[in-house]
């Protein structure tokens, strides 16, 4: 553009100076060519802007309101997870009784298993992100990889898995307290696994 703009002012110029009627010279025919904003104008309102706008929402997302910063883990360490949970409120029946409590405690291990493996890394640590890509984890159909930071479209197509994030709820339920955690069942109860990464990243060859 800078170089049409240039050439446009050289041509200005030399006819400003040199303006003399030299006659017509050969047929003379109408511009045919459409008014460059005119198409533009025309294009715009071809585009789907709702479609746009939702894209950039999913671009720039970043995780939930209520996401919580966690610190590297700074040392390898594991601690179980008892789940077991107290009802706040009555669980009626769809009858018009009640039929568990509030009050009522139980452990959901007790009735289900748990069979994926949870990995919660901070998405803005590129040492989380590459030891991740480069752990027995990557790839796998039984893990989850959550995020509790980071940007969900780079991310995504970086590491080219399905990623999830872990608000508090989640944290706070599985005691979570530093990154990169490994969670999975074991027993009756979860298991937490903190990994220690270093700066630079070192590929992980299993627990």
């Amino acid at each position: 553009m800078k170089g049409v703009i240039v050439m446009a002012t050289v041509l200005l110029v030399a006819t400003s100076a040199d303006a003399r009627n030299l006659g017509t010279v050969g047929a003379t025919y109408q511009i045919a060519e459409r008014d460059a904003l005119t198409e533009i104008e025309q294009r715009a309102k071809g585009i789907d802007w709702s479609k746009v706008v939702r894209r950039k929402a999913i671009d720039d997302y970043d995780g939930p309101p209520d996401r919580v910063h966690l610190p590297r883990a700074a040392r390898d360490r594991r601690f179980p997870v008892d789940m077991t949970w107290t009802l706040a409120t009555d669980i009626p029946d769809g009858k018009g009784g009640v039929l568990y409590p509030q009050g009522y405690t139980f452990n959901p291990l007790d009735y289900i298993t748990f069979t994926k493996t949870l990995v919660v890394i901070n998405g803005n640590d590129p040492a989380q992100v590459k030891w991740f890509a480069s752990s027995e984890y990557k790839g796998r159909i039984d893990v989850m990889l959550l995020l509790t930071e980071g940007p969900y479209r780079t991310l995504g197509e970086r590491l080219d898995v399905p990623l999830f994030y872990a608000d508090s709820t989640i944290i706070e339920r599985l005691r979570l307290s530093a990154v990169p955690s490994v969670v999975r069942q074991e027993e009756r109860q979860m298991v937490v696994r903190e990994v220690a990464v270093p700066q630079t990243a070192r590929k992980h060859h299993g627990e």
